[in-house]
């Protein structure tokens, strides 16, 4: 070989060699090295979590890369971890300065997860990190400054947490690159940092549902690049900044529910592409600015609730893309301009409880898409345009005004979408027209309160989901229609102060879902029919003031349902049951027949049956030794049955002692059921314990076996409510629970959505709430597990004590009162997400030893698919008397606020021992309405319950005006009940200085 060809082989193995030297140099130095700080990084991140559901398995520390590990995303040029993505696997744990080690890390959202503590700043201030996403989870602390001066953050994401505190002034002084900032639903309070306007790139700024105060920070004029403000559900005062005006690309204005006054801005017509501006809930004040015409692109108008005044101009109507236009509870004057017609657009239309008058517009049947049309509480005059019932409208609202003429005809093909209609209050005349009944989605119809006349259309019994209806107080006669039997959705039947005749229909006792029927006052005949007692969730019966006859059907006594019954003035003979339902004298009064210990009349004892024998029969002898045969055999058995029933008695002696020793030696209680459809049905389901047992569960079907029992054993029920049947039942351990059995059953949602909503209630813990233990599922069957109360329920204690029982005393209605409050501020202000209780009344504030709060059933209302204030209503007729006036009305969106009205009638009720509504003989009494006039005439003290009988005026004065504050008809009136619970401990000193014995 050559000496050239030797050195060229040779230069070519060099060159071969420094070519893989190289390509090992990149591939070591430029991947390995820094992805070993990217993989440590991360494993030091993933030592900080909890991960139940194992979805960061794939991160593994003897990885040379994390670019396949779950959630990760790096960089196609650098191969470094660019982007984490970890959204909603239940994570838990805090978020670890592991990630300070990811220096080419743009992206990190971690939202939807269970985590707690703070944000780290260096993690916030990595130097590349373009968005931060922590939102929907547990941390909290005090908000620290996340910005830095070479920091590039563009989205900050921390909203849904519980974070705390008043921000620093300077929190956004380094903020340039910010471009949207979302803070929304937390504990933040105090000003909101004017160095916001340091935030020139600003876009997005969401402050919603906080507890800030003071006035809008001025400078915000200055953010020229802000689409969207949102400063709703705070306690912000003083006026709108004229400066917003300036913003010209703002597109959405939120400042609902504070305590914004002034008048609206008329610099806010420079903002040419707004699509949504949100004013209401505060005490805004002056005329609608004329200059907001120019507002052509406003798809949503809402200034409800506030102070507005002057007539409702003309010129709304030239804003042609409106879709939402929402005035309600206002002072607005003047006719209803026929203008509105010309928005075509237009979907939401409420002007209710406003001072318009004049007719309704024939023209808003123009307004071709509208949905909801809310015209209630003003002084309206005329007649129902026709054409509006030819709209595919869902909501017709009338209600309240002096509406006089026919009820229009239904023609073919129309009404296909009405759901609700509510025309009561006015001056209606004629007959109910039989095309009403074709509208086949009515939901809810309230005609009453007019002077309609002829008979109920017997068509209404042909509506599938007709759930409210009611025609109370009209001139309406004829027959109740035996078709309303057909409707198996009513919940409410209304027809009272009517001139009825005939019989009641037994087919009304089909209507299962029957929870209010109330017949009073008409001229109905007859027996009351044995089939209302078929009626399982019946709550309210008033057939009272007829001419009805015969006996009280026996099955009375057994609906456990049944809180109230009249059945007073009618002509009814024979024995009263002795349920509880019939606890008042008067609602059974004018009724001569009756008899029984409640009106302190003796019922004559049955006629014994004789014997005749005829004493000229040839047989004579022959009987008469039958006779004796008799006795004898009588007697011999009757010993028999002395002698069986001892040995029964001993023996259940016998195994009571054996039982009670056992709980008392700490020993589980076995229950043996036989085998049934139900029980293999209990065999495939779910059960799922939060606490620990102090004795170990070794097969839960044992316990689920005894369950079972209890739910088939009506010595075990303890109460009913608007979701379900409460047993006691005793764990393997000894434990003593609750367990309730839903049924809501058909309408619960998924299992996995079950098991979210409960399980966010299974966090809740106070101590003044039931807690939740636990839960059982199968798709037919849904169990809660909660602790025992043992002392029963407020209810109880003010409205069926027992014989000999003490009233309450000032101070534990006082401590009731607070305690109640305290739970309540607890599930509003004190969880993530915020809990709404949405059925508070009296039976559901149950009281342990000493008078302890302890409320139950918050939050059930998640369980169902869809919540709605249809949905709300017709489930919880069960509170009729604590539901705010919002839930009838489906345009509203139903917060918190309704709890404070149910809290605020439960003040009322404390004080005065008055049940929320009494059916009197004349007239029904709403317990708020009737306090309030006390109030107005000078003398509420005339209303304290008279069994108290020394009490504090000084206390009980503030007691029921802040009861009367909490019952507002304007929700944004109510305080919070962070709000109640100050007032209430402003009170509590006074009161712990006396004693009331």
């Amino acid at each position: 070989m050559s000496s050239t060809m030797e050195e060229s082989l040779h230069w070519q193995w060099r060159l071969s060699l420094v070519a893989m030297m190289l390509f090992l140099v990149q591939c070591c130095g430029a991947v390995m090295v820094p992805m070993s700080d990217d993989v440590m990084g991360l494993m030091s991140f993933k030592t900080g979590l909890q991960d139940p559901t194992g979805a960061l398995h794939s991160w593994r520390e003897d990885d040379a890369s994390p670019c396949a590990w779950a959630g990760v995303t790096c960089d196609r040029v650098t191969s470094r971890v660019s982007e984490i993505n970890l959204v909603g696997l239940a994570l838990g744990g805090q978020i670890g300065r592991g990630l300070v080690k990811l220096d080419e890390l743009q992206t990190l959202n971690l939202s939807f997860n269970n985590l707690t503590g703070n944000v780290d700043p260096e993690v916030a201030g990595l130097p590349l990190l373009r968005k931060l996403n922590v939102s929907n989870n547990q941390l909290s602390g005090e908000m620290t400054p996340l910005f830095t001066s070479n920091g590039s953050l563009m989205l900050l994401d921390l909203s849904n947490n519980a974070f705390t505190g008043p921000m620093a002034d300077t929190f956004f002084t380094a903020c340039q690159s910010l471009v949207s900032l979302y803070l929304a639903v937390n504990f933040l309070n105090g000003s909101i940092p004017s160095s916001v306007s340091s935030c020139t790139q600003l876009t997005d700024l969401s402050l919603a549902h906080n507890q800030f105060s003071g006035e809008i920070p001025v400078g915000l004029g200055q953010l020229r690049n802000l689409v969207d403000i949102d400063f709703s559900h705070n306690q912000l005062s003083g006026t709108i900044p004229a400066e917003l005006g300036t913003l010209r690309n703002l597109t959405s204005l939120s400042l609902m529910d504070n305590r914004l006054t002034g008048s609206l801005p008329a610099d806010l017509s420079n903002c040419a592409n707004l699509l949504a501006m949100d004013v209401s809930q505060n005490s805004l004040s002056g005329t609608l600015p004329p200059e907001l015409q120019s507002l052509t692109s406003l798809a949503l108008f809402n200034a409800r609730n506030n102070m507005l005044m002057g007539d409702l101009p003309p010129w709304v109507g030239a804003l042609s893309r409106l879709q939402v236009l929402d005035f309600a509870a206002n002072r607005f004057t003047g006719a209803v301009p026929k203008s509105l017609g010309q928005l075509q657009v237009l979907q939401v239309l409420d002007l209710s409880g406003n001072l318009l008058w004049g007719s309704i517009p024939v023209e808003l049947g123009f307004c071709m898409r509208l949905q909801s049309l809310d015209l209630r509480y003003n002084n309206l005059t005329g007649s129902i345009p026709p054409e509006l019932l030819a709209l595919n409208v869902q909501y017709l609202g009338f209600a309240g005004n002096s509406l006089t003429g026919n009820f229009p005809a239904v023609g073919p093909g129309s009404c296909p979408f009405l759901q609700f209609l509510d025309a009561s209050g006015n001056k209606l005349q004629g007959p109910l027209v039989p095309q009403l009944g074709q509208c086949s989605n009515l939901v809810s119809v309230n005609l009453s309160g007019n002077n309609l006349t002829s008979f109920i259309p017997a068509e209404l019994g042909n509506l599938p989901s007709l759930t409210f209806l009611d025609l109370s107080r009209n001139a309406i006669d004829g027959i109740i229609p035996p078709s309303l039997g057909t409707a198996s959705r009513l919940s409410v039947l209304d027809l009272h102060r009517n001139m009825l005749v005939g019989v009641i229909p037994s087919q009304l006792g089909n209507c299962t879902a029957l929870v209010n029927l109330n017949l009073a006052e008409n001229k109905l005949s007859g027996p009351i029919p044995d089939d209302l007692t078929n009626l399982a969730g019946l709550e309210f019966l008033d057939v009272s003031s007829n001419n009805l006859t015969g006996d009280i059907p026996l099955g009375f006594e057994n609906m456990r349902s049944l809180q109230k019954v009249n059945i007073s003035y009618n002509h009814l003979t024979g024995p009263i049951p002795t349920s509880g339902a019939f606890a008042n004298a008067s609602e059974v009064s004018g009724n001569a027949g009756l008899c029984g210990t409640l009106i302190g009349v003796a019922c004559p004892p049955g006629p014994p049956k004789p014997i005749v024998l005829n004493p000229n029969s040839t047989s004579l002898v022959h009987v008469k030794r039958e006779i004796v045969l008799s006795i004898s055999a009588i007697i011999a058995i009757s010993a028999a049955a002395v002698i069986a029933v001892g040995v029964i008695l001993v023996t259940m002696l016998n195994i009571q002692a054996q039982t009670r020793a056992r709980r008392n030696a700490g020993v589980g209680i076995e229950l043996s059921v036989p085998q049934s459809p139900s029980n293999e049905l209990l065999s495939l389901g779910k059960l799922v314990l939060y606490k620990k047992p102090q004795k170990a569960i070794s097969n839960h079907q044992d316990w689920l076996a005894g369950s079972a029992q209890a739910l088939l054993n009506k010595q075990d029920e303890i109460g009913r409510g608007g979701f379900g049947t409460v047993y006691r039942a005793v764990l393997p351990d000894g434990n003593t629970v609750a367990v309730k059995k839903l049924l809501v059953a058909s309408l619960v949602k998924t299992r996995e959505e079950f098991e979210r909503e409960v399980n966010l209630l299974g966090k809740v813990s106070h101590r003044n709430l039931v807690a939740l233990q636990g839960y059982y599922w199968t798709p037919q069957l849904q169990l809660l597990v909660c602790d025992y109360v043992p002392n029963g329920n407020l209810y109880r204690r003010l409205h069926e004590r027992r014989e000999g029982e003490p009233a309450l005393r000032w101070d534990d209605r006082f401590k009731i009162a607070l305690g109640t409050a305290l739970g309540l501020g607890h599930l509003h202000h004190g969880c993530q997400p915020q809990v709404i209780h949405y059925d508070l009344k009296s039976t559901n504030i149950l009281l342990s030893h000493h008078n302890e709060v302890q409320i139950s059933d918050f939050g059930l209302a998640k369980l169902l698919p869809a919540l709605d204030s249809y949905v709300m209503s017709s489930k919880f007729q069960s509170a009729l008397g604590y539901m705010a006036p919002e839930f009838a009305c489906p345009s509203l969106r139903i917060t918190e606020k309704c709890d404070v009205y149910g809290f605020g009638v439960l003040l009322l009720e404390l004080v005065t021992g008055r049940r929320p509504v009494e059916y009197m003989e004349d007239d029904v009494v709403i317990l708020c309405d009737h306090v309030r006039a006390l109030l107005e005439e000078g003398r509420p003290l005339s209303c304290v319950d008279a069994s108290m009988h020394l009490f504090p005026e000084d206390e009980v004065l503030p007691v029921i005006k802040l009861g009367l504050i909490c019952t507002s008809h304007v929700p944004s009136n109510r305080p919070s009940m962070e709000e109640v619970v100050q007032i209430l401990e402003l009170i509590r000193p006074i009161l712990n200085g006396r004693d009331f014995q």
